[in-house]
């Protein structure tokens, strides 16, 4: 049995066809991607500097920077996705600055972001323990991270009542349900991997929020004490 902080794949990035219905499919959850950055930009002040680890087509990012004076980074390690979210940019007329990298190994300075955001990536990074180094790494004191993500609980019933819900048509609702029942529920974690990787990562601790269907998992980096 593999440890929670390691996993069986390289981490490697959605790329071409993948990328685009992945795209597509994503923006069926709009509405879901608004809500997120209304309540993020509730407790963010103006000119901050945010991070969005695998913010694949960018929807989070984009709705966010739609919302507020905020410096907005997206690190991605699709090549594909980081084309398409640059280009939703573009369109939505807002600036967001999204780069190719690794969460293991991103490419920024100690102490750059004021608060990172992470939604439905995470069960698929390779180095889950290692991106939350990195997250804390990158972090100003203060700062704080959330994830976002499936729960490993959760029921096919859920599952299908939630897709059915989203106004995707008959073959992605199909398609969609596929890739949640052979391999997103797989990879998901349960709450108990959380907090043994909260535990094992820099910042020691973490508090879990439970959804419909995933979880919330937030971390702070203690401010500095005089």
């Amino acid at each position: 049995m593999l440890a929670v902080d390691q996993k069986p794949w390289k981490g490697q990035g959605m790329e071409g066809w993948t990328a685009r219905w992945y795209t597509r499919t994503r923006r069926n959850d709009i509405e879901d991607f608004r809500r997120q950055a209304r309540s993020a930009a509730a407790h963010l002040r103006s000119g901050c500097d945010v991070l969005e680890v695998a913010p694949g087509p960018g929807f989070f990012a984009v709705e966010l920077a739609k919302l507020g004076d905020f410096k907005i980074t997206g690190l991605d390690i699709s090549r594909t996705l980081v084309d398409i979210a640059a280009g939703n940019a573009r369109e939505a007329g807002v600036k967001v600055d999204f780069r190719q990298g690794n969460a293991s190994a991103m490419p920024f300075a100690d102490g750059s972001f004021d608060f990172i955001y992470c939604s439905a990536a995470f069960k698929n990074f390779s180095q889950p323990v290692q991106a939350l180094d990195e997250m804390h790494r990158v972090l100003r004191p203060g700062g704080e991270a959330v994830i976002q993500d499936l729960r490993k609980d959760v029921s096919l019933d859920e599952i299908n009542t939630y897709v059915s819900q989203s106004g995707r048509s008959g073959f992605d609702t199909w398609l969609t349900k596929m890739a949640f029942r052979f391999m997103l529920i797989k990879r998901a974690y349960t709450q108990e991997e959380f907090l043994r990787m909260a535990e094992k990562s820099r910042f020691g601790a973490c508090r879990i929020d439970t959804g419909p269907i995933g979880l919330e998992v937030r971390f702070t980096k203690p401010a500095r004490t005089v």
